[in-house]
């Protein structure tokens, strides 16, 4: 066998089976779709779920892929052993119900054997101890000798995951050679050591399992395969471990260079080099697919793997930003199997770099007092393993956003524990609410098994008409079929077909009516069941329905033409921001309802008034323009040659439908819309603000919500008028303008007033000035004064006394303020007031910082400012 590089074999596999006339897949996107029960995509059928059930249907009913995938069950030991990974592509060839376990384990024996030219006598296929069947075709129809069939039990060889489709497996085997053993005498196919390693699992699907141990044989069987790529890298490059095949290892190579170290020469760098080397792959391919670093979600995953990497960067002596730099080697060596990197390549550095500045802060913030956390436990009395206490983890991330696993890291490194218990009482603690299960979960669970058995199209007319005349087909009453409903009962409704758009692609559903004479039912929404049904979700309000009936299903005309406007202003408001921000500006969500256009989008900082206003104006020009809005579908290459814009991170079939705005815009889209822009009326944004790290939202209205919108304006301004005794809305202006006047003038008296009183209060002060360590030291609240105040009091102790150390507080106007203050003398003997304002500020939540001789910071909870006051001495003679 020849030794082939990683970008070779994904090619040499996915040509061998489309040879085999299997269907060619583009890699899935890792945010997996219509499937709320994945975080993220971590196997190559994960995709496929809806072809193995059936409510998809393969052409040919043979496909082959390369799924990108990721899994973070063990992110620890990642670098630390040669096995585990973040990222990794699989390979797989799958049957919907065509071939078996005669074409499946002839063509994988083929490709290993004839295409690849791995030697047969290296290989070992096993199988599930009763699977006759499938011994017999390796032994007779393969021509394997029995003794090298290898028969496993069901832990091994057996697919199965609760109730549903399952069925034996059977793997194979390479061995790596006896250098690899564990050297017993009994090592052989089967032993967990590294010398036996699995490179291919066979997946024959032919049973349903009831969860209970009884297997039904499914009618049409099928196969699902999967063939690690960077593992079988390992074997066709004679790689020790994934860290050392080509790809991986021009990873490596680029951070040890950027470092200074040379790998396989320490194994405290190698394992830092090797966390890079995983994490950065899984980076480049979640932010290309449109995830962005969030505190939660598939969005946290994202930030704990970028955060991991840049430690380990930092580790390495790396200085500043660097993991934007390795996304290139990453982006270059995958951009022919995966050109959207290359496509997307601003964008993805763009993330990464504001995440790993964001990370500097935090770690600059949050490790000082994490260091000191960890001082005081090593000085604490008693033996044992130290455990930082869980409200000091809570504290860390909450303030500084420092991320809990890097705290539990930096513990284990220095010999400690982390309450992580006592960290989950606190966060638990502070949510009001816990975040809500998916609606769609909960659909789920009836209608695969209800409408088990009944066939309708469900067929959407919608894009020409509001109005249908149809047939009832099925009913949903309290979670189970129903022969009818009467009035007073809430409902699902299905159709044969329908007017209604279900909730989709960030539009909201229809409403209206189904009505068969005065039979009436009101359709209060309508989402899409996981068979892509139609479900019409109501209340019957007069007369009854019955199953069969014939009946008319009339959509909200009025409502409808309100959602259309706001929908046809999300296309024209993403045309308008890539061109006043520019072409980086991709769709990361969306909401279009009656009563607002609400669209994410990527971008790195918030949008300026006179961005918003030249956004604004390019969409009512469009709209001025009275351009046509037109639909239609093509193959997805030629929606391509034509720019359409397609939602970042989603998938879409070879037919795809593409809307269009005159020549301003194109966009993949399965929406309702405008026939011509000059529908929307007028266009205005009411709302800009930031959704997550690298992505904006704006909110906006059109049509008849820009007129309420101003109706709205107009009886703010008229009761501001009354208030001020305003003539009218041009006399507002000098009206507030007197105002602002009068109370700087008022302001200005109080300010005079509070310094003469904190004046004569400085004498008092004198007689709190006590001896600390050889310096004189006061702590003292100033009561409702200003930070100039503040100031101005320190100031003159400072003067009067030069080897002062000091702090001050001061609430006003619900704010707290915290200035530390040191004279000369003072600072001369190692007082820096910089740095003890910003412990003393983090007893309250807050921050600070400042020179040494005086520095200022504020309180995040002002009700803390006594506590933080009383612990001021103490954090000052520990610096002493």
């Amino acid at each position: 066998m020849q030794w082939t590089g990683v970008n070779d074999l994904r090619e040499k596999y996915l040509s061998f089976f489309e040879g085999k006339n299997h269907t060619r897949l583009e890699s899935a996107p890792l945010v997996p779709k219509d499937d709320p029960s994945l975080l993220l995509i971590n196997s190559g059928m994960a995709p496929l779920k809806n072809y193995f059930t059936g409510l998809e249907v393969m052409p040919g009913n043979r496909a082959a892929s390369c799924q990108k995938c990721i899994r973070t069950p063990d992110i620890e030991n990642v670098g630390k052993t040669a096995r585990h990974g973040t990222f990794f592509e699989m390979l797989g060839n799958f049957s919907f119900g065509d071939y078996f376990k005669e074409d499946a384990t002839k063509w994988a024996w083929e490709f290993l054997t004839q295409t690849l030219e791995i030697p047969a006598q290296k290989l070992y296929p096993t199988v599930y101890v009763e699977d006759d069947e499938a011994f017999d075709i390796w032994v007779k129809n393969r021509g394997i000798a029995p003794e090298r069939v290898i028969k496993l039990g069901k832990e091994d060889n057996f697919w199965e995951h609760g109730s549903g489709p399952c069925g034996p497996s059977s793997e194979i085997l390479y061995d790596r050679g006896e250098k690899y053993g564990c050297g017993k005498e009994g090592c052989a196919p089967g032993c967990d050591c590294d010398r036996y390693v699995e490179i291919w699992n066979l997946v024959f699907t032919q049973f349903n399992s009831d969860g209970k141990g009884t297997y039904t044989p499914l009618p049409k069987p099928n196969i699902d395969t999967g063939l690690g790529l960077e593992r079988l890298a390992c074997v066709m490059q004679d790689a020790d471990n994934i860290f050392e095949i080509d790809t991986i290892q021009d990873i490596i190579n680029y951070v040890a260079k950027l470092s200074g170290v040379t790998y396989k020469q320490d194994e405290k760098t190698d394992i830092s080099l090797r966390v890079i080397a995983d994490h950065i792959r899984s980076t480049v391919f979640m932010a290309g697919d449109g995830i962005v670093p969030q505190n939660e979600g598939r969005g946290y995953v994202l930030r704990r793997l970028l955060r991991r990497a840049a430690r380990h960067g930092m580790l390495l002596g790396i200085k500043g930003d660097f993991l934007y730099k390795v996304c290139d080697t990453v982006i270059a060596l995958n951009r022919e199997a995966y050109p959207a990197l290359s496509e997307d390549a601003d964008y993805i550095r763009k993330v990464i770099r504001a995440e790993e500045a964001r990370f500097s802060k935090t770690v600059e913030q949050g490790m000082e007092l994490l260091m000191q956390v960890m001082d005081a436990l090593s000085q604490s009395e008693g033996e044992g393993e130290k455990t930082i206490p869980g409200e000091d983890v809570f504290r860390l991330y909450d303030t500084f956003g420092f991320p809990v696993d890097l705290t539990v890291e930096i513990a284990r490194d220095r010999g400690m524990k982390v309450d992580e218990e006592g960290f989950l009482h606190f966060m638990h603690k502070q949510r009001e609410t816990a975040r809500k299960a998916r609606e769609e979960q909960n659909v789920a669970s009836w209608e695969e098994d209800l409408l088990a058995g009944i066939s309708f199209t469900g067929k959407f007319t919608g894009y020409d008409t509001l109005t249908a005349n149809t047939k009832v087909v099925a009913l949903v009453k309290d979670g189970a079929l129903a022969d009818e409903i009467c009035e007073g009962d809430n409902a699902i409704v299905f159709v044969e077909e329908t007017p209604f758009y279900a909730e989709s692609g960030g539009q909201v559903g229809d409403t209206g009516v189904i009505s068969a004479g005065k039979n009436i039912f009101k359709v209060t929404d309508c989402r899409k069941s996981p068979a892509g049904h139609t479900m019409h979700i109501g209340r019957m309000v007069s007369g009854f329905i019955p199953v069969g009936d014939p009946a008319s299903a009339a959509v909200d005309g009025r409502r409808r033409s309100s959602i259309m406007r706001n929908h046809t202003a999300a296309h024209l408001l993403q045309s308008a921001l890539r061109q006043t921000l520019g072409s980086h500006v991709r769709q990361a969500g969306s909401y279009v309802s009656d009563s607002v256009c609400r669209f994410d989008f990527t971008h790195f900082s918030a949008c300026t008034p006179e961005q918003l206003a030249e956004t604004q104006r390019i969409v009512n020009s469009m709209i001025m323009a009275a351009l046509p809005v037109h639909a239609a579908e093509m193959p997805i290459d030629e929606a391509k040659k034509l720019g359409a814009v397609a939602l970042f991170g989603d998938k879409y079939g070879d037919i795809v439908r593409v809307v269009t705005a005159g020549d301003k815009s194109a966009e993949l889209c399965g929406g309702t819309h405008t026939a011509n822009t000059s529908m929307l009326g007028l266009f205005k944004i009411t709302g800009e603000s930031s959704v997550a790290a690298g992505v904006r939202r704006i909110e906006a209205v059109t049509g008849c919500g820009v007129l309420e919108l101003l109706e709205r304006h107009e009886d703010i301004l008229a009761k501001l008028g009354a208030a001020l005794k305003a003539t009218g809305p041009l006399e507002l202006e000098s009206r507030i303008a007197a105002m602002q006047s009068q109370v700087r003038g008022l302001q200005k008296e109080l300010d005079s007033l509070n310094q003469k009183r904190m004046e004569e209060n400085l004498g008092a002060l004198d007689g709190s000035i006590e001896q600390l360590g050889g310096l004189r030291f006061i702590a003292a609240d100033l009561g409702d004064v200003g930070a100039d105040a503040l100031r101005s009091a320190a100031d003159r102790m400072k003067d009067k006394y030069a080897d002062i150390v000091g702090v001050f507080t001061a609430v006003s106007g619900g704010k707290g303020s915290i200035l530390v203050f040191a004279g000369k003398d003072a600072v001369k003997a190692g007082i820096h007031a910089g740095k003890l304002v910003k412990e003393i500020a983090a007893l309250t939540g807050g921050g600070g910082g400042g020179r040494p001789d005086s520095a200022m910071g504020g309180m995040g909870d002002p009700t803390k400012a006594k506590a933080a006051l009383s612990a001021a001495k103490g954090l000052i003679e520990n610096r002493k």
